[in-house]
Formats: C-alpha cells, sequence, structure tokens
C-alpha cells in the first residue's frame, strides 16, 4: 500500500470528525437574540403577512390588541370534525386545488384564501358570499382570530383520505405551504411530497382538540 492509499482514508475520517463536531446551526430570537427551541413561538406582521421567531419571554409583550405592527401567534389547534362543507360550496369559493387555508386580513379589511403551490402560498379569488354561507353552516369561523388563525383544509384524497378541517395558527398554514414548496418535484409533485402533507396532518391531528358543533336548528 502505497503512502497515497494510507493518507487519503485518514483524510476523509478526519473532515467526518469535523463535521460531527461542527457546532449546529442556532436559531434566534429576532427581538432579544436569545437561543430558540425548536418548537418556539412566532409573531406575525399582518401588513406583511411576514412571520417572526420569538422566544416566550418576547411573546408575551405583544399577547393583547395593543397599538403595535406585531400579533403573537396562538398555539391551539381545533380539529372540527362535523365541518360543513359540500362540493357545490367548494367549488363556489373558487379554489381550483383541494389544499387552502382561509384568514380574517385586518389590512385589507376581508376573508383572504391562499392555497400552498410550488412558488409559495398563491392567493386566490374568493366568492365572499360563499365564505359567509359558509360561516353560518360553522361558527367556529366566526370565533377565528383575525391574522393569526386560520380555516385549513385538506381535500386530497392523496393526502390521507377523509377531508380534515382545522382551526389552526397561521404559523401552520404558512409551513404546509413552505413544505410543499421544499419537496415539489416535477409537474405532479412527485410521491414524496404527497407523503409529507399526510405526515403533516397527521402530526396535526395528534397535537389538536376536537371540537364538535352543535347542529343548527
Amino acid at each position: 500500500m502505497n503512502a497515497t492509499e494510507k493518507t487519503a482514508p485518514n483524510g476523509a475520517f478526519a473532515a467526518l470528525r469535523r463535521f460531527a463536531h461542527a457546532p449546529k446551526m442556532v436559531e434566534r430570537c429576532d427581538f432579544c437574540s436569545a437561543e430558540l427551541y425548536e418548537d418556539h413561538q412566532h409573531l406575525i406582521e399582518p401588513e406583511q403577512r411576514r412571520l417572526v421567531c420569538v422566544c416566550g419571554a418576547c411573546a408575551v409583550l405583544f399577547g393583547g390588541h395593543g397599538e403595535t405592527s406585531y400579533r403573537r401567534v396562538p398555539r391551539r389547534i381545533l380539529y372540527l370534525k362535523d365541518f360543513r362543507l359540500t362540493d357545490a360550496q367548494w367549488e363556489g369559493l373558487l379554489i381550483p386545488i383541494q389544499l387552502a387555508f382561509f384568514f380574517h386580513s385586518s389590512p385589507a379589511g376581508r376573508v383572504i384564501a391562499l392555497y400552498p403551490s410550488p412558488a409559495g402560498p398563491t392567493e386566490s379569488s374568493l366568492d365572499l358570499a360563499m365564505w359567509d354561507e359558509l360561516a353560518q353552516d360553522n361558527p367556529a369561523l366566526k370565533r377565528m382570530s383575525p391574522d393569526v388563525e386560520g380555516l385549513l383544509v385538506n381535500r386530497s384524497a392523496r393526502a390521507g383520505g377523509a377531508p380534515d378541517y382545522y382551526v389552526a395558527p397561521i404559523d401552520e398554514c404558512f409551513k404546509l405551504g413552505g413544505l410543499i414548496r421544499a419537496n415539489w418535484r416535477g409537474l405532479s409533485g412527485g410521491e414524496e411530497v404527497w407523503k409529507e402533507i399526510g405526515r403533516f396532518f397527521a402530526d396535526l391531528k395528534t397535537r389538536s382538540n376536537e371540537v364538535m358543533e352543535a347542529p343548527r336548528a
């Protein structure tokens, strides 16, 4: 064995050791620079629809509705077990795919509809009369906090079977959009992206509280 054959493996192992002991990238609070846990909290800037990563101490400063450009994103996830939505109503909402989220935008003064795409969340025209009809059928929609909570809809058979409906924090809604953008391959997305979407909704259901509305009179 010559000198090259002896030293090449040693060099490779040395590089692996350096990689193994390299410090991990630390995410920090956008306000105070404190180190963040993986499951940290967020604020949203409604005007820009921009999420901001914050520590728990900074998050409590934005718990109210005072004069600030940021809103604290809540942590609750509600699974709407008896959500009422017909195929005709869904078609009337003018969403081109079977995944979407809806939230009331304070700056826009209306409900916004977004659907995830390979290019990121895309805004869709929304028939507000149809939305009002849907909110009448599902009172939980009237209790969503503006800007920070949304109705997250999964009607895609490729992402878990039966339709699922959630009132979810807005960061979870945008997280789905980021997941699709990161994993989409080719024209149809590929199998991996649909597995990721299925895992996303399975995890969401695990962390949710189930809500059942009283039947309409």
